[in-house]
């Protein structure tokens, strides 16, 4: 998988991936060399990623924001690392976009698929697909796309339950 991560502080592209526990607390950093020298990540008595998370606005919003539904506020957010209800999600909506494309790659979940059986999820949606654009089709009487995409669904069909087997 390619490093496209930037770093937490600067933008740049980072070469330091930190992650440490604390308190059962999975806490993530990404820095470039440039940041991780100047914030003592080569010294191993005098970094702490906690320490690093809790000084650094990597939220950028001010401290007043809280969610309606439990009261926790960014502050508190920051320092337990955790949020307090499902609607803290909504109330921080705007200001965690920004801190999860720098953590992950996107931010949409899109899940796992067993390897086996991609090609048919694949081709079960493209036949889905196919099927609407065929009514589609057939609604505005474009009968020889219509044919085509006919004869497509049924190639479809027959790989997908060749795959099946």
């Amino acid at each position: 998988m390619p490093n496209n991560l930037k770093c937490s502080l600067c933008e740049q592209l980072a070469t330091v991936h930190l992650t440490q526990i604390i308190n059962n607390k999975v806490q993530k950093i990404d820095l470039c060399e440039s940041c991780a020298q100047k914030k003592g990540v080569t010294d191993p008595e005098g970094f702490s990623l906690a320490e690093m998370l809790s000084n650094n606005n990597f939220i950028n919003t001010s401290e007043s924001v809280s969610c309606e539904q439990c009261g926790l506020s960014i502050a508190d957010f920051k320092k337990v690392g955790r949020f307090g209800c499902p609607d803290c999600y909504r109330a921080f909506n705007e200001h965690l976009k920004p801190m999860l494309q720098d953590m992950h790659i996107g931010t949409l979940h899109k899940g796992k698929v067993p390897e086996n059986s991609f090609k048919q999820t694949s081709l079960s949606e493209k036949i889905a697909l196919l099927k609407v654009q065929l009514n589609e089709a057939i609604k505005v009487e474009a009968y020889e796309d219509a044919a085509l995409i006919r004869d497509e669904l049924e190639s479809l069909s027959k790989e997908l339950s060749n795959s099946e087997r």
